[in-house]
């Protein structure tokens, strides 16, 4: 019986030690792991919406939905689009985009923010071609709403990746649904300031 105690005593005096060895590195790291997730969205952003000042792309929360709204000019008196993150569920991982659309409805900017799809398959919605400069997936996307949004296979007109078929689906089925839902919440807004 002594024996136990003792070693439960032991167990529990590692297990303090380790929750605050964990606890420290934690308090050290959480604000530079913030710092770069910031960067993260920030970049997607300028990608997102091209046309948008850097210093005057806004952040918007509702209760429906999080986005962003971009301006020409840091006075913030011209809109140029919104941009918002779409997610959907890949072959082997979520896959998250930052997509931007002008005030029309129409896709001017996207970048995937995170994925880990499989190599050399789904890894391809990033790919970029030699002699081109962006990823040749993605650029399929620009200019259109999301009524134009779905895979060849689907009958649509985005060319999915040879191999990655549920990879290239997920991406385009997550945008169409984002952008739907950013849309349904912009005429709502406008809706209840006419009244």
């Amino acid at each position: 019986m002594k024996d136990i105690i003792k070693l439960g005593g032991i167990l529990l005096l590692v297990t303090v030690i380790a929750a605050a060895a964990l606890a420290m590195v934690n308090s050290v790291t959480k604000p530079k792991i913030d710092e770069q997730k910031k960067l993260v969205i920030e970049n997607a952003l300028k990608i997102a919406l091209p046309l948008a000042h850097k210093d005057a792309i806004v952040k918007v929360d509702s209760s429906e939905v999080e986005y962003y709204k971009g301006y020409k000019t840091p006075e913030k008196n011209e809109l140029v689009g919104y941009a918002i993150v779409a997610k959907g569920q890949g072959y082997s991982s979520e896959i998250e985009t930052m997509v931007g659309v002008d005030t029309a409805g129409a896709i001017i900017g996207l970048t995937v923010l995170h994925q880990v799809e499989t190599p050399g398959l789904g890894t391809k919605i990033e790919e970029i071609r030699y002699g081109e400069e962006k990823p040749w997936f993605q650029v399929q996307f620009l200019g259109k709403t999301p009524e134009d949004l779905a895979v060849e296979q689907d009958g649509g007109n985005i060319k999915a990746i040879t191999g990655a078929t549920i990879s290239s689906r997920a991406v385009t089925n997550s945008i169409r649904d984002a952008l739907n839902v950013l849309k349904e919440h912009l005429q709502k807004a406008e809706e209840a300031v006419k009244e």
